[in-house]
């Protein structure tokens, strides 16, 4: 367990806007916790399910393709082909030809895209409106970058139980 204070009490990041920086700590937050947390598990044990919830490699795959897919709307741009099947893939038991080492490297490196990204972006856009999925539903791009952040916390709190409980069995 880290000694040091959690991210957002450590100052602000070097080249990230102001107002993105509780998005950026967020993240970084989310990364420590979760190769914290994850070192040392047991590949075996990635597609275990606790009651019938989510098991850690969909959480682990999940985290990364929200942030793949939410910072890319928030770049006006369209999902890919590839982004789409990797959603597709969120989850599915039938691949096992990964290892918990590459899903968590696999997440910090779109941890890294997402920080260059945010230290790119232009706070004058930021309310701009941009539209989200296939229904074109509107946000803004803080809005997406803030939801980014709150579900990766949101996903990383079920991976730290799912992963607590799993690991007793």
């Amino acid at each position: 367990m880290s000694t040091q204070p959690e991210v957002w009490l450590r100052g602000p990041l070097p080249g990230i806007p102001a107002l993105l920086q509780p998005v950026a700590h967020a993240l970084l937050q989310a990364r420590e916790e979760l190769n914290e947390l994850m070192a040392g598990f047991p590949d075996d044990k990635l597609w275990d399910k606790v009651a019938g919830m989510a098991s850690p490699d969909f959480h682990l795959q999940h985290l990364t393709g929200v942030l793949d897919r939410l910072f890319t709307y928030a770049n006006n741009e369209s999902l890919t082909e590839q982004q789409l099947e990797y959603l597709s893939q969120e989850g599915n038991t039938a691949n096992k030809a990964y290892t918990t080492q590459d899903l968590v490297a696999a997440f910090n490196r779109q941890v890294d895209e997402s920080l260059s990204q945010l230290s790119k972006a232009d706070p004058a856009s930021l309310a701009e409106f941009r539209p989200v999925g296939r229904g074109k539903l509107p946000s803004t791009v803080i809005g997406l970058y803030t939801h980014a952040a709150e579900h990766t916390m949101r996903h990383l709190g079920q991976l730290i139980v799912t992963v607590r409980v799993v690991s007793l069995t």
